[in-house]
């Protein structure tokens, strides 16, 4: 019997998860990927002896990379290493106060106790709820399709449901964090977990409180080398498997007829297949791929994700003060949201993150005595803005505030530096608008809207990645190939 074939267009993180589970069920699998190399958003450069991760920077549920190794029959350990943190995050206020948000829960809220007076115990419930909501509700909805019949039959979907109060109903994010923390400085710390769909805590649902779950009972992590090692893995586990690699070819079109896809062509080529598999922007997909213009206005109905400027550099001194994920949070948190969302515009007092691997890895992720310095803060996601020119701007306000808060003098510090804005992240990401995670979560259906893993239209013809169910990030990526592996194991 003749293997049946895939082709996967784009090779980042759930791009190869999805061809190394194809394979490993039996599939003959090849991926196009227009970039020089692997991992989409995941990649790395280094420059002067600075070494940087380009992309995401934040390593949480690990698990999802070791069930996903463990079902292609390799172990984890074989391709990758990391290790737990202490510290999940270092939050810095512009009065001073500073808190160490420990991995450990109970920790975590005697440090809430100490900075800011808040409850132990209201800190430990609320973690504790967030915990039940994702093992119930967060792990059923997130690791099924939500637009699939029997996702609603399956026995376990009543416990799921069960679990969501209507608290995370009623309630965004901000609203449901101010009824119950009492300082707003906690409230601010917990709101800003919607920013890891790219949302805002003010439109967003409630039901993002399932988020801190992951870093404050769970833990974060750093992989050794960096998070590039996880696309390095994820390389080397499609290799292992016999999935076949073409970089430097983008996909010209998907082939259809008949309202079924065939194939596709690359460089006047055709590749045939029985089923294709986007790790594009959904949206592009059907845009550019398709030519289905129809179908990609349906996909602008929601709103955006927000974008990121970040700036990667090396820094000629050590800051004991920071760890490896640090937030240098804005004075006006509404404002800040109601410029990205409302206004589409920048602000001039952004939140800051700073993460800093060689923390982890000091002389190998930067030179002796010297810093790798990533700095992101959310932006609109557009691309008609002329970023190049509003770079410097952004520049200047990200200093002004680190200067502030960390007393210091930054600018004379930096000897390398890099820049990647929302029209470079759409050029080298397909990511419409320089989105970050396709679109944002700031309806309370908003999960329910998001683009399925499958087309209805296009017999054949599936998606994974940021931009569809469930949603964006390393986990969620993870989730949407096994989602969509399911669906194509079960129609084949």
């Amino acid at each position: 019997m003749n293997r049946k074939k895939a082709i996967v267009i784009g090779a980042g993180v759930a791009g190869m998860a999805t061809a190394a589970r194809l394979a490993s069920i039996g599939f003959e699998v090849i991926i196009f990927e227009k970039n020089s190399e692997p991992g989409g958003k995941l990649t790395a450069f280094e420059k002067k002896g600075f070494h940087f991760d380009a992309g995401p920077s934040l390593f949480t549920a690990p698990n999802l990379l070791t069930e996903l190794f463990e079902f292609c029959g390799e172990k984890l350990a074989d391709f990758f290493s990391y290790q737990k943190q202490e510290i999940a995050f270092k939050y810095f206020y512009e009065d001073g106060t500073v808190i160490n948000a420990f991995s450990d829960s109970k920790k975590f809220a005697a440090e809430l106790k100490n900075k800011v007076n808040e409850s132990e115990i209201v800190v430990e419930t609320y973690l504790e709820n967030s915990k039940k909501l994702y093992e119930s509700t967060g792990e059923f909805f997130l690791n099924h399709s939500l637009h699939k019949l029997r996702t609603y039959y399956n026995k376990n979907v009543l416990k799921a449901l069960k679990g969501v109060k209507f608290l995370y109903i009623k309630n965004n994010l901000n609203q449901y964090n101010k009824k119950v923390f009492k300082n707003s400085k906690t409230v601010q710390l917990f709101n800003r977990f919607a920013t890891y769909n790219g949302s805002s805590p003010y439109k967003a649902p409630a039901m993002l409180s399932l988020i801190p779950h992951l870093e404050h009972n769970d833990g974060t992590y750093y992989p050794k080398g960096g998070m590039i090692s996880i696309t390095k893995a994820l390389h080397n586990l499609c290799v292992k498997k016999g999935v076949e690699f073409n970089f430097n070819l983008d996909v010209d079109k998907i082939i259809s007829h008949s309202n079924a896809v065939k194939g596709v062509v690359v460089n006047g080529q055709n590749y045939y297949s029985d089923c294709v598999v986007s790790n594009c922007d959904v949206y592009f997909t059907y845009k550019n791929l398709l030519n289905n213009t129809n179908a990609a206005k349906k996909i602008l109905k929601q709103e955006r994700s927000s974008s990121a400027v970040i700036f990667y550099w090396g820094i000629n001194t050590a800051f004991k003060q920071l760890d490896l994920h640090n937030i240098l949070f804005s004075d006006d948190y509404f404002k800040e949201f109601k410029a990205i969302f409302a206004d589409k515009n920048l602000y001039n007092d952004p939140t800051i993150y700073i993460n800093i691997t060689s923390k982890c890895e000091p002389n190998i992720q930067a030179p002796n005595g010297k810093e790798n310095w990533f700095v992101m803060v959310n932006v609109p996601s557009q691309t008609s803005m002329n970023w190049d020119d509003l770079i410097p701007l952004i520049k200047k306000n990200i200093i002004n505030k680190i200067n502030r808060i960390l007393e210091t003098d930054v600018e004379k510090l930096i000897e390398v530096e890099e820049v990647l804005h929302p029209t470079l992240i759409e050029s080298k990401t397909s990511s419409y608008l320089g989105s970050l995670y396709g679109t944002s979560s700031n309806s309370k259906l908003a999960a329910f809207l998001r683009h399925s893993n499958f087309s209805n239209n296009y017999k054949g013809l599936y998606f994974v990645g940021g931009s569809v169910h469930p949603g964006g990030g390393i986990p969620l990526c993870l989730k949407s190939a096994k989602i969509t592996c399911e669906i194509i194991e079960n129609k084949f």
